[in-house]
């Protein structure tokens, strides 16, 4: 995901990243990962990957592999790159492709399968490429409208519940989303509302939204720290409603001392889209043995219960413990709108070149 989804925590980790090599456990960051004899292996992911020092020492000290972590732009832009270098790959385990991108990856070959200890604990409905296990399931999270609460109770107004909410007269101009062409999470709430409303209806609904105001920038970034008036950080932007995650107002409690009663943003719980993020040993992977062990501790208990506060997403296995200040402070989402990856791959392109001349 384009975490997705570098909020406060992530982006200080992050930012200054770019296209450069994060290194775990002491590594030196100049070489590849080698040959099947190394004792380092390569994660190559987005820039929102994270982890606790201590864990990723775990790993080294439970196998003799040290990780060293390169992180590639965005969501989207990271898969490209892992398709455009797929004879000569880049690492050895790719972390970051999710279920909105997944065909993408799997129609290029760019996995080795292998099914990793621990895929036992994993419900059925995130395992998505179940009979092949060209891919692991390592954590989920809810593409939803974020709402900045101070502001709709400085203006005695609700705040929207539903994708039919953002359209009423109530909330126009208030809405700021992302490029669905660009962006990991605007893509996926195009898709949401392509769930919601169908093939049919969903260019109607954005014909609306384009009606009501919608702004469009080019990433969650932009969209969540320059544009939203409710993060802690950024700009201050003059749009009460944003396009983020369900996730995302724990990450905006995580440094606040004393911690408040309620997060300062609040969610649309109506409007939210799954999104399932996946690993995978990359095919033709120097360190195929450190690969498979790298897999295998993403799925375990250790990892999992290390993602929530690390990366602001949910474990993929189900018997990760959630820590409190994630529960307390984030929204829980029943019924959250998805796609089988079938369709994604079908119709994807086709709808964000539609959305393009639509709402650009």
């Amino acid at each position: 995901m384009n975490r997705r989804l570098r909020h406060a925590v992530v982006a200080a980790l992050f930012g200054s990243l770019g296209l450069t090599t994060l290194v775990a456990c002491g590594e030196e960051s100049s070489g590849s990962s080698g040959g099947s004899g190394s004792k380092t292996v390569t994660l190559v992911s987005h820039d929102s990957f994270a982890a606790s020092k201590a864990v990723l020492k775990e790993f080294t000290r439970q196998t003799g592999y040290k990780v060293r972590v390169q992180a590639g732009g965005d969501a989207g832009a990271a898969v490209n790159q892992a398709i455009l270098s797929k004879s000569h790959p880049q690492g050895d385990v790719f972390f970051g492709v999710d279920n909105t991108l997944l065909s993408r990856a799997l129609d290029n070959d760019l996995f080795t399968p292998y099914r990793a200890k621990g895929l036992d604990k994993v419900p059925a409905a995130l395992q998505l490429d179940q009979a092949s296990h060209r891919v692991t399931p390592v954590d989920f999270g809810d593409i939803c409208v974020n709402y900045d609460r101070k502001y709709f109770a400085d203006k005695k107004l609700a705040p929207p519940k539903t994708f039919d909410d953002l359209t009423k007269p109530a909330y126009k101009n208030l809405l700021v989303t992302e490029n669905a062409a660009t962006s990991s999470p605007g893509l996926a709430f195009l898709l949401g509302t392509a769930a919601r409303y169908g093939d049919d209806g969903w260019q109607d609904y954005w014909k609306k939204l384009r009606a009501n105001g919608v702004e469009v920038v080019d990433g969650w970034e932009q969209a969540y720290y320059d544009r939203f008036s409710g993060s802690a950080g950024g700009a201050k932007g003059d749009r009460p409603l944003v396009v983020s995650y369900a996730s995302s107002p724990p990450a905006e409690v995580v440094d606040a001392k004393p911690r408040p009663a309620q997060a300062p943003t609040g969610v649309a719980t109506g409007t939210c889209f799954r999104q399932v993020e996946f690993a995978g040993l990359l095919k033709g992977a120097s360190n195929t043995k450190g690969g498979k062990a790298l897999l295998d501790f993403l799925l375990s208990k250790t990892f999992q219960e290390d993602v929530p506060l690390n990366m602001y997403v949910n474990p993929a296995r189900e018997d990760a413990k959630l820590p409190e200040l994630f529960t307390q402070y984030g929204a829980k989402i029943a019924d959250s709108a998805t796609l089988a990856p079938q369709k994604i791959a079908k119709n994807r392109d086709q709808w964000v070149k539609a959305w393009s001349s639509l709402v650009l």
